[in-house]
């Protein structure tokens, strides 16, 4: 008999804590509220993370310890999503500024060695043994390096999770059967800018409207119908208070309008070691239709391998698309579109909702 829902194990691989409930919360929600078992993994504590919050900038507790601060914000975030988490363990590694670059600090998740990284993620996919997995895109979602470490790591532990012999001694194998990568369509700015202009508000999105056509142009492949989950995403991402202001701009489009004009939260379909019917609808597409049972039965198995050690897919994501426009150097780059004086496009780029 089929799956509704209950028995099903979803990953989320995250950066740092607020990435979970910034990129794919409703997600999250949705499927919870379908009796399934997801499990959210944050690689750093965000340690060097800035306080986003003006409101919080001077508060004595968050300057004295914003490492615990962002625990307890973390747990509040857990909690309304209904999801179990999980620390990683590894030191947040912070965004360089400047030109040029600074080095990275020593020790920080960004520069620990793949294996150890991979490791540590491998003994938590082999403990919840999720079927489905979630993470960023190869330029991280947005060029945080942690975030594209956080991509290298998840990847190399999708490929590493269920072969007996890397890390024997981190858990029983347990094959992982998709990956897909946090997505946003550009359309969603450009709609949700449209519809606030009719209702008479400005729009939200000018900045980051600048710079659309010089991105890369995923290929989604999965769009989830979750807009009833949008008041939980909002809850959830309040929580993280030092990295949001409840008044600012992630918050300024009506519900309503959000959950009119753009409904899903969107994805692309990366890895499948099983068939799937592209476009989709639910990231446990292929797999929903069979018996948990069996569903646990092909994570169990010794899947084929290529040449090279690598799985053999039935899907592989494709390549993106290039830029519409021509990329802008540095000197010509303005993410204040809008002329308030804040560049939305660098303070707010982690927060792609």
């Amino acid at each position: 008999m089929p799956t509704s829902g209950s028995g099903l194990r979803l990953m989320a691989v995250h950066a740092h804590p607020d990435d979970e409930s910034s990129k794919g919360a409703a997600t999250v929600a949705h499927y919870v509220s379908q009796g399934v078992d997801v499990r959210v993994v944050s690689c750093t504590g965000g340690e060097r993370g800035d306080v986003l919050n003006e409101k919080l900038k001077d508060d004595p507790h968050i300057v004295r310890d914003i490492s615990q601060v962002r625990r307890d914000e973390m747990a509040r975030a857990a909690q309304i999503l209904g999801v179990s988490h999980t620390w990683l363990g590894f030191v947040d590694s912070g965004l360089p500024e400047g030109d040029p670059l600074p080095p990275l600090p020593e020790g920080c998740f960004a520069l620990e060695p793949l294996e150890v990284t991979t490791e540590a993620l491998v003994r938590v996919i082999r403990e919840f043994r999720p079927h489905v997995l979630t993470t960023y895109d190869e330029n991280g979602g947005y060029p945080h390096p942690d975030h594209i470490m956080t991509h290298t790591v998840t990847m190399a532990a999708f490929e590493a999770a269920g072969d007996p012999e890397a890390y024997p001694h981190a858990g029983q194998p347990w094959q992982p059967l998709k990956v897909y990568y946090s997505g946003w369509d550009p359309q969603r700015m450009i709609r949700l800018d449209e519809a606030m202009v009719e209702a008479g508000h400005e729009p939200p999105f000018a900045d980051w409207r600048k710079h659309l056509g010089s991105r890369p142009r995923r290929v989604l492949t999965t769009r989830v119908p979750c807009g009833e989950q949008f008041s939980v995403r909002d809850d959830a991402l309040r929580a993280h208070a030092t990295q949001v202001d409840p008044d600012g701009p992630w918050f300024r489009v009506p519900l309503e309008i959000q959950q009119r004009v753009w409904p899903t939260e969107d994805y692309e379909l990366a890895r499948s070691l099983v068939a799937v019917e592209l476009p989709e609808e639910d990231l446990f597409g292929g797999l929903r239709d069979r018996p948990v049972a069996e569903v646990d039965g092909l994570c169990l198995q010794v899947h084929d391998r290529d040449p090279d050690g690598s799985l053999t897919l039935v899907h592989r994501g494709d390549p993106p698309l290039p830029p519409l426009d021509e990329v802008p150097g540095d000197d010509d780059i303005d993410g204040d579109a809008d002329g308030d004086g804040v560049d939305d496009v660098r303070r707010e780029e982690g927060h792609e909702q």
